[in-house]
């Protein structure tokens, strides 16, 4: 028998799971905490199951040399490397970069790299992160990234960077892209104080499309890129690293360091190619329904909930809440109550969560339809008249 608060957290897991209802209403849950709550589809599950495979350990595995072969020519990179997720990507390439014990990683303070992972680079790698202001954006002020790069040149004193990590898109700024020119500046840069630049390129997908240019033009700005396929393309596990052909041969060896190496995989890699498959599509259609949500939410206009349409450039919105804690506001979109029912004739679970203090965010992904986002919002009415009345 489960005890105290746990119990409750497995219940509330096994009801967002199901459907449920509410008085006799079924009760229709539109899953707005990640893009990587998505579902293999029945196109996806048929490839993983008739996928040809090898021992991936050998390099033997047919199904994955596919994935490494396209993603290298998507990128416009020299090689690539499956590896499980985006984190270990991103470990794996600071590895590479630094190689002397204590060097320095420049990044942003609020970046998935910095924020996310455990301090890995720390933990793992003995390399010592500097985080720098994010600009809202998500880019760094170039002239702060120059003098924190300078600082150590010919110091005893100070950490040699190695190493600049940018995120795009960015993921704290609420899904922005980062303009081609500051790569471009950023790259310029770190290339003339002798440091390189790594692009943690998880959703990189949704930030080619929004600027509608292929993937390689963004990525010829760094030196090496992680790339996700259980965020917008729907996967259920799996990244790659790209880069030079010899970072990517060392990339094979740390992999192997970090428990990475895997054998009969082609069974996830066809679950990335199918994910690839018409993705351009899937984002486009991504992007404009949470355009659509900002916009409708916008036009509510509650002192309550406030977003800005101007600053969704992809798949995630990021929504202000003021006079009301934004777990509160979670809980209340997740509940239905039989007040909600005989008002709208409908039962709406919006699962999100806090992002801060102040906001809430929600992220658009492949399994949630326009219709999911219209309910989404009429569901965000419903419980801002409920609180204002």
């Amino acid at each position: 028998m489960f005890r105290g608060p746990g119990r409750a957290v497995v219940l509330r897991a096994c009801w967002a799971r199901g459907s449920g209802s509410r008085a006799g209403v079924p009760a229709r849950v539109v899953d707005l905490r990640s893009d990587t709550v998505t579902r293999p589809g029945p196109a996806m599950r048929r490839a993983m199951a008739e996928a040809a495979v090898g021992d991936d350990d050998y390099g033997e595995d047919p199904s994955v040399r596919e994935l490494q072969e396209k993603t290298a020519e998507l990128l416009g990179v020299e090689r690539t490397l499956f590896v499980p997720t985006n984190t270990m990507a991103n470990l794996i390439s600071v590895m590479g970069h630094c190689r002397r014990r204590g060097s320095q990683l420049l990044l942003g303070q609020e970046s998935h790299l910095h924020v996310y992972e455990q301090g890995l680079v720390a933990q793992i790698a003995g390399v010592h992160s500097h985080p720098l202001p994010d600009l809202p954006h998500g880019t760094l002020d170039l002239d702060e990234l120059e003098r924190a790069i300078t600082r150590g040149l010919g110091s005893p004193y100070h950490p040699v960077c190695e190493l600049v990590c940018l995120e795009n898109t960015h993921n704290s700024a609420g899904g922005r892209v980062l303009p081609i020119d500051h790569l471009r500046q950023v790259h310029r840069l770190a290339r003339t104080h002798g440091a390189r630049v790594h692009l943690d390129g998880a959703r990189l997908m949704n930030a080619a499309v929004a600027l509608r240019v292929p993937p390689a033009c963004i990525v010829e700005h760094c030196d090496s890129v992680s790339f996700c396929f259980s965020k917008g393309l729907g996967a259920p596990v799996g990244a790659v690293l790209g880069g030079p052909k010899d970072f990517i041969e060392e990339a094979w060896r740390l992999r192997k360091t970090l428990g990475g190496g895997m054998h009969q995989t082609g069974v996830l890699a066809a679950a990335a190619l199918a994910g690839l498959a018409g993705v351009e599509e899937v984002l486009r259609r991504d992007h404009s329904n949470a355009q659509r949500f900002a916009q409708g939410l916008q036009e509510l206009a509650s002192p309550i909930c406030s977003v800005d349409p101007a600053a969704v450039e992809t798949n995630i919105v990021l929504v202000r809440v003021d006079g009301l804690r934004p777990d509160d506001l979670c809980q209340r979109l997740e509940n239905v109550s039989a007040e909600e029912v005989a008002q709208t004739g409908q039962a709406v679970r919006v699962l999100l969560f806090p992002w801060t203090e102040r906001a809430v965010r929600a992220v658009w992904h492949r399994d949630v339809s326009t219709q999911d986002t219209d309910l989404a919002l009429r569901k965000w009415e419903f419980v801002l008249r409920q609180v204002g009345s």
